[in-house]
């Protein structure tokens, strides 16, 4: 368990690159999403949908998700320890600094910045038998677009990739590069894992990604059709 010290020893790190203002402005907006999401997690009514097939098993798993999803996903899996990747930019920064005061932990790299550490520090993760999460199209996009980040993961560690979707029946989207969704007070969410990639059947890195965007495109659409054919019903 990390002490105290060693945690304001890391804080301290992740905020020597950044001007006096943006310290601030991390101080801000990270005490502002906790807030947002303590205030609006616990009157989501979550439907949830293969996690019991699927996901939480005995063996860690590597999990993927939209960005745009991270609000409502935060809130489900608190407190489960898992470990998810975030960029070394500005916003991955208080996205960082967020969710481990949600009970995750963040690795600290991207596509295009630290990229081996972050991997490196997922696979020690994995190790140690606990979850690993991508938001799958981060950091910057393109929106609805995988990146190679957990085939790599998978061939290295021979753990299996678990795609799951989040949609909110009711949410304001933000004019960021992934519509970022906040859902609304009391609304619905629909969860729904895809079935397992494993290791094995992936027989390249192209492959491997085309099957994944398939798994994550298939899921998003049936979770998209359900408040439609909910409210057709009704």
């Amino acid at each position: 368990m990390k002490t105290s010290l060693e945690k304001s020893r890391r804080r301290a790190a992740d905020a020597s690159g950044y001007s006096r203002l943006q310290r601030l402005e991390l101080a801000l907006i990270s005490g502002l999403g906790t807030a947002l999401v303590g205030l609006i997690g616990p009157t989501l009514r979550y439907e949830v949908y293969g996690e019991d097939l699927f996901a939480l098993g005995p063996r860690p798993a590597i999990y993927t998700f939209w960005h745009n999803q991270i609000v409502c996903a935060v809130y489900r899996y608190r407190k489960e320890r898992i470990m998810v990747l975030t960029s070394r930019h500005f916003d991955g920064e208080y996205i960082a600094r967020i969710i481990r005061r949600l009970g995750y932990e963040a690795a600290r790299g991207s596509s295009t910045r630290g990229a081996l550490r972050g991997v490196l520090e997922l696979v020690t993760h994995l190790e140690k038998g606990r979850d690993v999460a991508f938001t799958i199209d981060g950091p910057r996009g393109p929106r609805y677009r995988v990146k190679p980040g957990p085939i790599f993961l998978a061939r290295k560690t021979r753990l299996p990739i678990v795609p799951f979707h989040l949609e909110p029946e009711r949410f304001w989207e933000l004019n960021s590069w992934d519509r970022l969704r906040i859902p609304k007070p009391f609304t619905r969410v629909v969860v729904r894992f895809g079935g397992p990639i494993y290791a094995n059947d992936i027989d390249d890195e192209q492959s491997g990604l085309q099957r994944l965007q398939d798994k994550m495109d298939e899921l998003r659409r049936i979770c998209t059709a359900y408040f439609v054919k909910r409210k057709s019903v009704g």
